[in-house]
């Protein structure tokens, strides 16, 4: 959906020109034209003034359809586990710490670091397994 043809199409449902949406909402006429013919994208807070104009809720100019659309069966959004490493001042300055370490040292020694910390996050992952 191109957001300037339905913004047309209500205001001509409503048999409204461009002049009255100028009146009503305090936006230039020259504007309503260029966001009507796809040369520029209003922000919210112009569709909000349009949607006022119009005298239609918000939502009739993202949707075709008499009643908002039902909610979404996503999941959803749950905040991060504060427990989770990382998410402290301590982890903070252990970070960085470890950044300012990892610095001086070469290159073939960091991969061996990486590559032992995989095993052991492997390790400790088997081994909370095997306890449940």
């Amino acid at each position: 959906m191109i957001i300037g043809e339905r913004l047309r199409e209500l205001r001509e449902q409503k048999k409204l020109p461009q002049r009255e949406i100028e009146n009503r909402s305090g936006l230039q006429r020259a504007y309503l034209s260029r966001v009507e013919n796809g040369h520029t994208v209003p922000t919210i807070d112009t569709l909000e003034k349009w949607a006022k104009a119009l005298e239609v809720p918000i939502y009739q100019i993202f949707y075709d359809g008499p009643e908002p659309p039902k909610a979404s069966d996503l999941r959803p959004w749950k905040p991060r586990d504060e427990t989770l490493w990382g998410s402290s001042v301590q982890d903070a300055d252990y970070l960085k710490q470890l950044r300012r370490l990892l610095r001086k040292i070469d290159d073939p020694n960091r991969r061996l670091l990486l590559q032992m910390a995989s095993r052991l996050a492997r390790r400790a992952q088997k081994s909370a397994a095997d306890e449940k």
